[in-house]
């Protein structure tokens, strides 16, 4: 897996697609988007929002794959992650 950078405000938001190998040393990407957004809460403390944006793939992808392609479950593991990485 590969990602595409969409955008980076260090203080406010982090964006980007996920890619795949086409099998023809080209990066595919399926029309979705991780957004985290970041709001300050205090010094110590800030607000993380996540979202999951799959409105741009195509119905024949959705038909395929199925959307949601996983449980809500993954969103708030995903959040969770972070925060991990952030604390280390």
């Amino acid at each position: 897996m590969a990602n595409e950078v969409q955008v980076v405000d260090p203080q406010n938001t982090l964006s980007w697609k996920p890619g795949y190998d086409t099998g023809d040393s080209t990066l595919g990407f399926g029309g979705w988007t991780w957004r985290y957004d970041l709001r300050p809460m205090g010094p110590w403390t800030t607000a993380v929002t996540l979202t999951y944006d799959w409105s741009a793939v195509p119905a024949s992808i959705r038909a395929r794959i199925g959307f949601p392609p996983f449980g809500s479950e993954h969103l708030s593991n995903s959040l969770t992650h972070l925060a991990e990485l952030v604390a280390s």
